[in-house]
């Protein structure tokens, strides 16, 4: 008897990695969730459903999380000592579990930035701690990319990984 089994989930798929057996995710399904990502970022700054900022994200959060469809939070080594920073990534995080919005975090805002452009106004550059994509018209805009990464975080929380780490490709 599995643990999938008494708690009537479903088992977490095989992925093309069947050499390992952990419940850590594998090599291809986080490389695969990293291209997701990329593709879903670059296509919704093109469309204009990406927030991002701490505050902006919090303040839309705020006035009309209906149409939240995915956060990000990013945070490089510097900012783990961030303690600001890190309440209000506690904050966001219980937002979206509390409102069922699939969250991931990403170590590397410098892939970030080159990913979004660092565009800078008055001086002092984007933040980009977090990022969040909206879908104000549910029926609008179907992503296959937002489709795999829904998949993704699905998956992780079947193995308690609740705010699962990707890696950005290069």
């Amino acid at each position: 008897m599995t643990l999938e089994d008494t708690h009537g989930q479903e088992p977490m798929p095989e992925t093309s990695d069947s050499s390992s057996n952990s419940s850590a995710p594998s090599g291809s399904r986080m490389q695969s969730a990293g291209k997701a990502l990329h593709e879903l970022l670059v296509s919704s700054q093109r469309r204009g459903c990406l927030t991002a900022g701490v505050y902006e994200s919090a303040k839309l959060m705020n006035v009309d999380p209906d149409t939240v469809a995915f956060c990000l939070l990013a945070a490089d080594e510097e900012d783990e000592g961030d303690i600001a920073l890190q309440i209000h990534f506690t904050l966001i995080q219980a937002f979206c579990c509390e409102n069922d919005i699939d969250i991931v975090r990403v170590s590397d805002i410098q892939k970030l930035a080159s990913i979004l452009g660092a565009s800078e106004e008055a001086g002092e550059p984007r933040d980009l701690h977090c990022i969040l994509i909206t879908n104000p018209n549910e029926d609008a805009w179907k992503d296959p990319a937002l489709e795999k990464l829904n998949l993704f975080c699905e998956e992780s929380r079947n193995v308690n990984d609740w705010v699962p780490n990707i890696t950005l490709p290069e």
